[in-house]
Order: structure tokens, then C-alpha cells, then sequence
């Protein structure tokens, strides 16, 4: 058997075209929000431009009382999303996603997805959760897209219920808003599987 030497072809380093500057991402890290976190929590939801904008007061409790289903994502010690969620005290092998928000700089990358994968397989679920949860209104097609995806990720079936019509949120005129209904996203039962 004789073997067959091939020289690369060279190419002057001047000749070369140099391939673009890659911007590299700084990675992403995942931790659990304190009462602290409230009002960095509460300005990502703000900044977002589409989710329902609740008190100060309500995202520090979520932190508080609740961490271990909620996860705050940070870029260079910069906050870049968060999921405010529970384990429904009735379902405790569910995780309810309250809501999902993701800063401009960090859309498109899959963040969303990931925390979301992430609290399902950390405390208190500890990848036992069968069932993932949340509520979407009709004109949230980013949202209905990522919990869609989830659940072919998982092979896992999506069921749509009403959960919450417009009639019963408070009247325009006593709110000074208008409300979309809500409905029920219903994912599982999930695949066992690893932390993100």
C-alpha cells in the first residue's frame, strides 16, 4: 500500500480575504431572583413593550416568596430576561409561567426557551415536572410560537382552553385599559430531561 502525500495549496497571507469579525456572544448567566430583584424584573417586563405591566410590588413577591421557579438571566453581570412562574399549589408537578421577558439586545438567541427548559429541571421541581402551564392571550403570537416549540421539543401535546374571558376582567372605563382574554396553554406530560 503506498501512500499518496498531498501538499495544501498556500495562498499568500496578503492575498487572503480575511473572513469577518465574528461577534462573539458573552455567555448567559441563570440565577434565582431575590425580593431585591423586583424593580429589575419589573423594568424588563416595562422594556419589553408587550406584556401586561404589574406593580413593582408584585415582581418583588415573585422573588421573594417564589424563587425557585423564577430565573433571572444576566449578560455581563447586565440583566437580559427573566420567567416569573409557580408550581400551582394543586398541580405541584406543573410550572405555571406567570411571564416570560427578554431584552432587545438578547432576542433571538433562544433565551426565552432556555429559562423557561431550566426551571422545569431544577428546585423545586427537580425534573419531575409533567406539565408545563401558561396563559396567552390571542395576539401574542411570539409567546403561543415559544410554548408551541416546547412542546414539539418534548413530543409533548399542546392543549388550548379558555381560562379567562374578556368579561371578566374590569370594565375599560374602570380600568382605563382594555383586556384581551386568556388562554390555558397546557404542555405534557414532559419528558424527563437535563438542566439547560
Amino acid at each position: 500500500m503506498t501512500q499518496t502525500s498531498i501538499s495544501p495549496i498556500r495562498t499568500p497571507a496578503a492575498a487572503r480575504p480575511s473572513a469577518p469579525e465574528a461577534k462573539a456572544t458573552p455567555p448567559v448567566r441563570l440565577r434565582r431572583p431575590t425580593g431585591d430583584d423586583g424593580a429589575t424584573i419589573w423594568t424588563l417586563a416595562r422594556d419589553s413593550g408587550k406584556l401586561d405591566l404589574n406593580s413593582p410590588y408584585a415582581y418583588m413577591m415573585m422573588g421573594h416568596f417564589f424563587p425557585e421557579t423564577c430565573v433571572l438571566a444576566e449578560m455581563d453581570n447586565e440583566p437580559v430576561g427573566s420567567v416569573i412562574g409557580f408550581a400551582p399549589p394543586a398541580r405541584p408537578n406543573a410550572l405555571f409561567v406567570w411571564q416570560v421577558a427578554v431584552s432587545e439586545q438578547a432576542r433571538g438567541q433562544g433565551l426565552a426557551s432556555r429559562m423557561i427548559e431550566h426551571l422545569l429541571w431544577t428546585a423545586p421541581l427537580k425534573g419531575q415536572a409533567r406539565w408545563l402551564e401558561a396563559s396567552v392571550t390571542p395576539s401574542n403570537e411570539p409567546s403561543e410560537r415559544l410554548f408551541r416549540a416546547i412542546a414539539r421539543r418534548h413530543g409533548a401535546p399542546c392543549e388550548v382552553a379558555p381560562l379567562f374571558e374578556e368579561d371578566a376582567f374590569p370594565s375599560p372605563e374602570e380600568a382605563d385599559a382594555t383586556f384581551e382574554a386568556e388562554r390555558l396553554f397546557r404542555i405534557g406530560p414532559l419528558r424527563q430531561a437535563q438542566a439547560a
